[in-house]
């Protein structure tokens, strides 16, 4: 509840407190006097935008601090969500500087005007007429049902259930999603690998089959080569093996004369052997080289493909070819198969879908069940409050898909005349009109739904009399449930009062400001009485005042 206002250069308040009751105050005063400054500068408090123009003394900042008591609100995530310091009692604080920079602080620290908005709605229900109410919301239209129905702990089981049940159709989605990527990125890893492990590679065999290819592709060359020089070394006539060997025996016979020749002869005959051997191998070259088409066409397509798989695959050599192979098959290892978790959540939230129709099956029933009642019930209490004429019907009309509160979209339609042709409420209500249905709607589920401080703006425009005197019945009732304040011009209400602040205009030296005082009873007497007649009031005005307030 609001504990406090504290106003400070506003408009045409210089500063003033107001204190309020925790059942209905009132607050009456002449028109013009600054009641609806007041509600503006509450609206500042709400998150409402600021303007220099709203300075009293525009050398000066404007504050406006409101206290309250929030123990039985259960905020607390709220306050640990925007990192807010917690405690029962909470002072929202606004500042507008002269240069026209605004700044909100809940307890003492900096916030953003969408956070207090959202604090502020929590605790301040403040209707205004031509504003748009709360009980335009479908949302708010269910929420009043389902508190009729007694619907909260059905409600907070499916809530729960459904957001499950939300929850896993955003992992069944991501799954599917992981699958079909997955199966794409299987069949190519599957790709690339089938096509290494089919290439049947060997680390050394680029080196091998580049040699073959080239002696394959040399044979003739190689086999001419070969046998010409064997015939040199050892066939010819002149052969060089026979006049070495010739040269060999002459040094042999006079290696004796001469120490040096000695060593010179065992070199020579050496070569002599190594010439023979030469002379064999280049036989034997000559004999195993054939020029062979086919084989070369194998070998240079053995190549061909080792060279497109080393491009594809930008891999130097056949050992990084092979270590692709291996990372290949370690990723195709390691994708599994998730059919198996797809097919088990399916299940779940089959299941999950049937619980959910069931809860929500239930939930319509019960809203249906009260519907009639309540229909009824605000029908009777608008004609206490001089709408005779006025129909109410709660239309529930079943979605295609379940959501966050079942299956129910509930729409209350309304006609304030007779004859008059119901219609969505934001489409055919007047402010007085709508003022009354709200007042009759939240009244009869005070008991049922947490609303927050109540606060009605002129809500009496348009009756008088008993009319009137029943709607202050009314305001104090729902204030056994909830704190409210009323803005009225009604003595009938005004003597409902469990605190009076009369709102007044002060001619000072240079100015005039607005002044708040709070009534003692010969003040309410007063006041009331003075609604009643004229200023100064009448003796039969004081008495019928005297009368409203034993009455209350």
């Amino acid at each position: 509840m609001i504990e406090s206002l504290q106003i400070r250069n506003y408009a045409i308040i210089e500063e003033l407190t107001i204190d309020f009751s925790k059942g209905l105050t009132i607050i009456t005063g002449e028109t013009g006097a600054g009641k609806s400054i007041l509600l503006g500068a509450l609206g500042l408090i709400m998150g409402r935008r600021a303007d220099i123009k709203s300075l009293y003394n525009l050398e000066d900042k404007c504050t406006i601090e409101a206290h309250f008591h929030i123990g039985k609100y259960a905020l607390q995530p709220f306050f640990e969500a925007h990192d807010l310091d917690y405690d029962d009692h909470l002072v929202i604080r606004r500042e507008i500087t002269p240069s026209g920079k605004s700044r909100a602080f809940i307890n003492d620290t900096p916030a953003t005007l969408p956070v207090l908005q959202d604090l502020s709605s929590a605790l301040i229900d403040l209707h205004q007429q031509f504003d748009n109410l709360d009980i335009h919301k479908v949302s708010f239209q269910l929420r009043l049902l389902d508190a009729l129905a007694e619907n909260r702990p059905l409600l907070g089981r499916y809530q729960a259930l459904f957001s499950a049940y939300q929850q896993n159709l955003r992992k069944l989605g991501q799954l599917n999603e992981r699958q079909a990527n997955a199966s794409k990125e299987l069949d190519f890893i599957r790709f690339q690998l089938d096509e290494l492990q089919a290439a049947a590679l060997e680390e050394q065999e680029q080196d091998t089959l580049e040699d073959e290819l080239n002696r394959l592709t040399n044979a003739e060359d190689i086999k001419r080569t070969m046998a010409g020089a064997f015939q040199q070394l050892s066939e010819s006539e002149v052969s060089v093996v026979g006049q070495v060997e010739e040269l060999s025996t002459a040094l042999k016979q006079v290696k004796s004369f001469d120490r040096r020749l000695e060593p010179l002869y065992h070199r020579f005959n050496g070569l002599v052997e190594e010439l023979r051997d030469m002379a064999q191998e280049f036989e034997a070259i000559a004999e195993d080289t054939e020029h062979d088409p086919e084989r070369a066409q194998e070998v240079q397509e053995r190549l061909d493909l080792i060279y497109r798989l080393q491009n594809k695959h930008q891999a130097a050599d056949i050992k990084a070819l092979l270590d692709i192979q291996h990372s290949l098959q370690q990723q195709l290892d390691g994708i599994g198969d998730l059919s198996q978790e797809i097919e088990q959540l399916e299940r779940q939230t089959a299941q999950q879908v049937q619980q959910l129709e069931g809860m929500a099956e239930e939930l319509s029933t019960r809203r249906h069940h009260v519907v009639a009642g309540f229909e009824n019930q605000v029908e009777q209490m608008l004609a206490q409050l001089s709408m005779g004429n006025a129909k109410l019907k709660v239309d529930i009309s079943r979605l295609e898909k379940l959501n966050s509160t079942g299956f129910d979209e509930v729409n209350f339609l309304f006609a304030a005349n007779k004859g008059g042709r119901l219609q969505l409420i934001k489409d055919v209500a007047s402010g007085g009109e709508l003022s009354r249905l709200t007042l009759v709607v939240k009244s009869l589920v005070a008991s049922a739904i947490p609303l927050p401080t109540l606060i009605f703006d002129e809500i009496d425009t348009g009756i008088s009399g008993d009319v009137a005197l029943k709607m202050g019945s009314i305001l104090r009732e729902l204030s056994n449930e909830h704190q409210v304040v009323s803005i009225t011009h009604s003595p009938q209400i005004a003597s409902r009062a469990n605190a009076h602040y009369f709102v007044y205009k002060k001619d000072k030296a240079d100015r005039t400001v607005t002044e708040v005082r709070a009534l003692d009873t010969e003040g309410r007497i007063y006041a009331i009485a003075t609604m009643l007649s004229q200023d100064p009031p009448s003796e039969s005005a004081i008495s019928n005042a005297k009368e409203l307030l034993q009455k209350a």
